[in-house]
């Protein structure tokens, strides 16, 4: 089951939490997120698994910023979003979608429990303007069956920023 914007704004506060929340971007199912300015670049062609791998932060300016095709760029939500008792889902809107602009590669999957910005992996088929503040993507809601525990891994909870990956920590376990 997914739950209808009705039902999104009646749980505001209780068991999800939307800040800012601004009425004018819910949808019958769904709630659109706008795109802060910050953006995060990989400095290393070839990328490893194994470390940490540097960025360089870019600003987008006020008359927006040309991404460049077969490059990711890292972005997050101007919204911090908190979740429990559902599973969030974040897709792109479709609009965005027909401009050939991808803002999740393979992460729109969110864990019961996250509470965050959503750090957006955005990639393009060809160069493409785009803008801060703009609604990007939209997150929706999933009912969960059974127990569960909540999300609590210590790489990604309690966001304050962009995140790039983490995953060179699992490899210290």
């Amino acid at each position: 089951m997914i739950l209808s914007g009705k039902q999104i704004k009646e749980r505001l506060g209780k068991d999800i939490v939307i800040e800012p929340f601004n009425e004018g971007q819910l949808n019958p199912n769904s709630y659109n997120l706008k795109l802060h300015n910050e953006l995060l670049v990989y400095e290393d062609n070839i990328l490893d698994m194994k470390k940490e791998n540097k960025c360089k932060s870019i600003i987008i300016p006020e008359e927006g910023l040309i991404l460049e095709p077969n490059k990711l760029y890292l972005g997050r939500t101007k919204e911090y979003t908190e979740t429990d008792n559902f599973v969030p889902m974040l897709e792109g809107r479709s609009s965005v979608g027909r401009l050939g602009l991808f803002i999740h590669v393979t992460a729109g999957f969110g864990d019961v429990g996250f509470r965050g910005y959503w750090t957006l992996e955005i990639h393009c088929i060809q160069p493409i303007r785009i803008y801060a503040d703009i609604e990007l993507c939209q997150i929706y809601y999933h009912s969960i069956e059974g127990d569960y525990d909540k999300y609590s891994s210590g790489k990604y909870q309690n966001n304050k920023g962009i995140q790039p990956s983490l995953l060179y920590k699992d490899f210290e376990k």
